[in-house]
C-alpha cells in the first residue's frame, strides 16, 4: 500500500545526494564555503556542471560577481565541517577557521580549493538560469584534480574513500562498499 506524499517536500525523494562543499570568493579574495546536494553533471561536451543556489544564500552574490566557483567533493570523515557549513552564514562567519578546513590553489582560477577533499571542480560562471526560489549556476569545469589514490580507471574507490551522502532533516550518511556490484 503506498501512502500519499506531498509536494512542499518532494524534493526529499532524490535523496541521498552526495553533499558538496562549493567554495567562492568574494571581491576582496575573502574565501566562503556552502554545502550543497542540489548538484549535478550538465554536460560532457563541453564539460559543464551545476549548483542550484538560493538568491538568498551570501554565496549566491559571490558567485555572481565573481564567475567561479569550485566543487568540492568530500569524505564523511568531514561530515561535521560539511555541515557547519551548511548552517551558518559567512555573511559574519569565517568557515575556513571555524571548521579547520585548508585551502589550496586551484590550477586555473582565483577560487581555491579544500584540500581535505578527494576531488574538485574548478567552474566558470557560463549561465545563471532562474528556476523557481532556486538559480542554477552553471559553471563550465575548466580543470579537474583528484587525490592520486581516491580512483582507479575513472571510478571512486568507495572502499578507500566514503562520500558524505546527505539524506534530508540536517542527516548524512556514507556508502557501503561491501554492497557494491559491478557488471
Amino acid at each position: 500500500m503506498k501512502k500519499k506524499g506531498t509536494l512542499e517536500n518532494f524534493y526529499h525523494y532524490a535523496f541521498p545526494m552526495p553533499a558538496v562543499l562549493v567554495t567562492c570568493n568574494d571581491q576582496a579574495g575573502k574565501t566562503n564555503i556552502i554545502t550543497l546536494a542540489w548538484h549535478t553533471t550538465i554536460s560532457r561536451r563541453p564539460p559543464l556542471y551545476g549548483i542550484s543556489l538560493s538568491p538568498k544564500r551570501y554565496s549566491y552574490k559571490l558567485i555572481e560577481d565573481s564567475k567561479e566557483f569550485v566543487v568540492n567533493f568530500v569524505p564523511y570523515s568531514l561530515v561535521e565541517a560539511t555541515h557547519y557549513c551548511g548552517t551558518h552564514t559567512g555573511r559574519n562567519t569565517d568557515k575556513i577557521c571555524a571548521t579547520g578546513l585548508t585551502l589550496t590553489s586551484g590550477k586555473k582560477g582565483r577560487t581555491p580549493l579544500i584540500k581535505e577533499a578527494y576531488a574538485h571542480l574548478e567552474c566558470s560562471l557560463k549561465q545563471t538560469i532562474p528556476l523557481g526560489d532556486h538559480v542554477l549556476f552553471i559553471g563550465e569545469v575548466v580543470s579537474v584534480t583528484a587525490d592520486d589514490d581516491a580512483f582507479h580507471d575513472e571510478l571512486l574507490k568507495t572502499e578507500k574513500i566514503h562520500p558524505v551522502y546527505y539524506i534530508g532533516e540536517n542527516s548524512y550518511t556514507t556508502l557501503d562498499s561491501k554492497k557494491k556490484k559491478r557488471f
